[in-house]
């Protein structure tokens, strides 16, 4: 079965990692996905607090493109992006005359017909179904991830429709427990990492990942597990700085939900590039021998 598939920037530039493991789980689970052609950013940080009126435009054009590609669905991974296409789709059915505005330069019309799903709600029926667990040839025994959602996957800055408790999510932990792990519960699961506040305001970004990282270690997790890229990019690349800044010792790996089921189903290491991790990802899996 093929879906629409928009990867943003982040999966194109320092999460291609993502990119790359995404393809190749949802195709062991039956989807294929067909990246959008000549799609653009979606503005996702700096339209978006910069310029409403691009912050609706710029993703529009992306949604002209997903509507003309005859999918009835596309999953995109990045929750930054996510939030912004779903957002400008809001926002031009509630308004027809931007719409008109919009779609007037657009080679391809925004018709508000494709439905904007994110990876987990792609992912939630393969797990609910026994899917993901009948495929499962290695089950996460010892793996004790906390999932961390963070800001953007839940809150919108309009009234959305969510499919998950908003402060209180569910879906990373229900495919957790079908790959055979033992998510843990804790406090911090949709709190902000900074985003890309890490860039021009360091120190405030470091208090709140030291906050992050200082309940998983209490809560006796050995790794976190998400779906955001800027979550597991802060996470990971400024796991050193926040542990040295704040006396934390622990490292915890930061894993993608679609490395943990990737090693479930047999994939290499490797091949998902999980050793391109700042703080080390394949020790704990060796460890668990899940590799």
């Amino acid at each position: 079965m093929e879906i629409a598939y928009y990867p943003g920037c982040t999966l194109h530039a320092s999460s291609e990692l993502y990119d790359i493991q995404s393809r190749l789980v949802l195709g062991k689970l039956g989807l294929e996905l067909k990246e959008i052609e000549d799609w653009n950013c979606c503005g996702a940080t700096s339209a978006s607090k910069t310029d409403d009126f691009l912050a609706v435009a710029l993703p529009a054009r992306n949604l002209g493109i997903a509507d003309a590609s005859g999918y009835p669905e596309i999953v995109i991974p990045c929750s930054s992006c996510l939030s912004r296409m779903l957002v400008s789709q809001r926002r031009l059915a509630e308004d027809p005359e931007l719409k008109d505005v919009i779609n007037a330069e657009l080679e391809k019309k925004v018709e508000g017909s494709i439905k904007i799903r994110s990876i987990l709600e792609v992912l939630l029926p393969k797990a609910r179904s026994g899917e993901i667990a009948e495929k499962a040839q290695i089950k996460l025994e010892g793996l004790k991830p906390v999932c961390y959602y963070g800001c953007l996957l839940t809150r919108f800055p309009c009234d959305m429709e969510v499919p998950d408790n908003v402060e209180n999510p569910q879906g990373m932990e229900t495919i957790c427990k079908a790959l055979g792990a033992q998510p843990l519960d804790w406090g911090y699961k949709t709190d902000c990492c900074g985003a890309a506040a890490s860039v021009n305001d360091t120190d405030t970004s470091l208090f709140l990942m030291s906050k992050i990282l200082k309940d998983a270690v209490a809560r006796g997790a050995n790794c976190f597990v998400t779906t955001c890229p800027m979550c597991q990019f802060n996470m990971d690349a400024y796991q050193d700085q926040v542990g040295e800044k704040y006396g934390i010792p622990e490292r915890l790996p930061v894993y993608f939900i679609t490395e943990l089921i990737g090693v479930s189903l047999g994939l290499s290491p490797q091949e998902m590039q999980i050793d391109r991790h700042f703080v080390d990802a394949m020790g704990l899996l060796k460890e668990l021998k899940l590799i």
